[in-house]
């Protein structure tokens, strides 16, 4: 079974676009994509009780080492998107999936997706193996 094949590896976030995420030309800002990869990313640790409150007390912390996005057509002012997460790799790394879909006709935006490590907070030592805390939350949601 692929993780992305069951919905309890994914989340879906409905977004309104914001006056302060655009440029001038109502477009919004290639930056602020990231926020919204992070908005859905946040909510889809949390199905798995891995948010990153709990990250941090299981004595991990969890930068983001690589990061992609691919713009697809633009997103403005007050347009409706749904953003979806998608966790695509976990064993030794995060890896989580993006599309932002335009809310009312489903056309794809953009995609993109995050990679992750975790770094015992301890020892500042990068884990080439995903600690047992994650694997047991994920586990768990199975």
């Amino acid at each position: 079974m692929k993780l992305n094949d069951d919905a309890r590896f994914s989340v879906r976030v409905a977004i309104t676009i914001p006056f302060h995420d655009v440029d001038p030309m109502g477009v919004v800002w290639h930056g602020n994509y990231f926020r919204y990869f992070e908005i859905a990313r946040e909510a889809l640790l949390k199905q798995f009780n891995y948010g990153y409150r709990q990250m941090q007390a299981s004595g991990y912390v969890w930068p983001i080492v690589d990061t992609r996005v691919k713009y697809i057509a633009p997103v403005r002012f007050e347009q409706q998107i749904i953003v979806c997460a998608e966790l695509e790799e976990y064993e030794n790394r995060l890896r989580i999936g993006y599309r932002i879909l335009d809310a009312q006709s489903g056309q794809q935006t953009t995609r993109g997706h995050t990679i992750q490590v975790a770094v015992d907070i301890a020892s500042q030592e990068m884990c080439f193996v995903s600690p047992q805390a994650l694997l047991d939350n994920i586990e768990g949601a199975s």
